[in-house]
């Protein structure tokens, strides 16, 4: 899409009429919230125009990760809805804080081996680009294809376990990262913890932990084991139904975030 200057985004920006963007899939569902795990709550035919009233990131469709929140209260993924700009075209939901952000970037940067190893069970290895479950490109242990056939990926296909290993190495700092950002001071996570909320994050997406329950309350001061035990149960369903194996990668969440460990890993790393 062709790119507007900054001047004139600033000046879309300030306009106070609502401005309708045309839907550019055939059948685009509109969901409770920036993600494919959400629940659908209506559709759009190609062509109808929808009003945007905020954008924000979820998960990522065909390298793309803002979704936009329509005048309807449900969110369609922007890749669906041609808005001229290739970023965001309004103010992102529910402000800039995002309700954490008290990270001061000294929390551990990488999750330990067992958090990279329940990472790398519950997504499975697949040598290669081939669609997961829901339909979405994915390749080595849970890489979602940011470019067609996978492109961005550094290794040669098909992958060994080995290098794919090595690419879900270079993918989990940056869901890390993500989440440390949502979370404030209050919060006090070991390394068991913290991999046990970065294999969520991977699986759920940035944009789904930044609205979560959990880190709301999280942040709140609540528990963390009461926290993890009461909400990660709830991330159980893809592509509008219960999965299984999700059910049971939460259970594995859980059982690590609850085995006790006395390294520190947010907001300090040990």
């Amino acid at each position: 899409m062709k790119l507007f200057s900054l001047a004139l985004f600033a000046a879309l920006s300030a306009t106070s009429f609502a401005k309708t963007y045309p839907v550019t899939g055939n059948t685009v569902n509109c969901r409770s919230g920036p993600g494919t795990s959400y629940a659908v709550k209506k559709s759009y035919k190609k062509g109808q125009n929808v009003s945007i009233s905020c954008q924000t990131s979820g998960t990522s469709v065909s390298g793309n990760n803002i979704w936009d929140k329509t005048s309807d209260g449900c969110y369609v993924a922007d890749h669906y809805v041609k808005t001229g700009v290739n970023g965001y075209v309004t103010t992102k939901c529910g402000g800039s804080s995002g309700g954490g952000g008290g990270s001061s970037g000294s929390y551990c940067k990488k999750i330990n081996t067992a958090g990279v190893n329940l990472v790398a069970q519950w997504e499975g290895f697949v040598a290669s680009p081939k669609p997961d479950p829901i339909g979405l490109p994915t390749v080595g242990y849970g890489h979602l294809c940011q470019k067609k056939n996978c492109a961005e990926v550094k290794y040669k296909f098909p992958l060994s376990k080995t290098t794919a290993k090595q690419l879900l190495s270079d993918d989990l700092p940056k869901y890390t990262k993500c989440l440390a950002g949502y979370l404030n001071s209050k919060v006090k996570l070991n390394d068991n913890q913290l991999a046990a909320l970065t294999s969520w994050t991977f699986n759920v997406g940035c944009g789904n932990v930044k609205t979560s329950t959990l880190v709301k309350r999280l942040n709140k001061g609540e528990s963390p084991n009461t926290v993890a035990g009461q909400e990660l149960p709830k991330w159980r369903m893809a592509g509008g139904r219960v999965m299984q194996g999700l059910v049971n990668r939460r259970k594995a969440e859980i059982k690590l975030f609850k085995t006790a460990s006395s390294k520190q890993a947010y907001p300090k790393c040990q």
